[in-house]
């Protein structure tokens, strides 16, 4: 008989919470979701790093992560934002870029290599070509460098005409 760590029985509580401006895809998906662990006294301390530090969705975030493990059983929760190392397009899980081609959003590529320090954000377009995650045509057009969230771009598919979502490599 397997026995579930207390620590492995939360996190797989929280690996449930969807991102609640991508329900697609869930916060382990994105990388978002970093540790959870329960203290001695059963409190559940989660740790979150933001796609960006700016990124409007932590309150969301958080309240879903308490609300989803507070439901479970978990009365005392934590989550704690962090920013160190800064989240990167590379922490996303193979599955979560599936889920986002599946959602009609296509999945960033390898984020570009960088040193320590603060990430640089250019607003040039990629050299790259997107695929549309419709027709997975790599005739397309970036329209804007930003679209319904700062992490995304929004682009066109010349092939079917189709909008369509960047996740951008960050």
């Amino acid at each position: 008989m397997v026995t579930m760590t207390r620590d492995t029985a939360a996190r797989r509580v929280a690996e449930t919470v969807t991102d609640p401006e991508l329900p697609a895809v869930t916060l382990a998906d994105l990388g978002v979701l970093r540790d959870v662990r329960v203290t001695g006294d059963g409190a559940v301390i989660v740790s979150i790093t933001p796609t960006y530090s700016g990124c409007p969705a932590m309150h969301a975030m958080r309240d879903d992560l308490v609300h989803a493990l507070q439901d479970a059983g978990y009365r005392d929760v934590d989550v704690r934002v962090v920013l160190h190392p800064a989240w990167t397009t590379d922490w996303m899980s193979d599955a979560g870029r599936r889920k986002l081609a599946e959602a009609g959003i296509a999945p960033p590529g390898d984020a570009p290599p960088r040193r320590g320090g603060p990430v640089p954000v250019t607003l040039t377009a990629p050299p790259r070509r997107i695929r549309c995650p419709h027709c997975g045509s790599a005739e397309t057009d970036r329209l804007s460098d930003f679209s319904g969230t700062a992490c995304k771009a929004l682009c066109r598919c010349r092939a079917c005409r189709e909008p369509f979502e960047h996740f951008k490599e960050l």
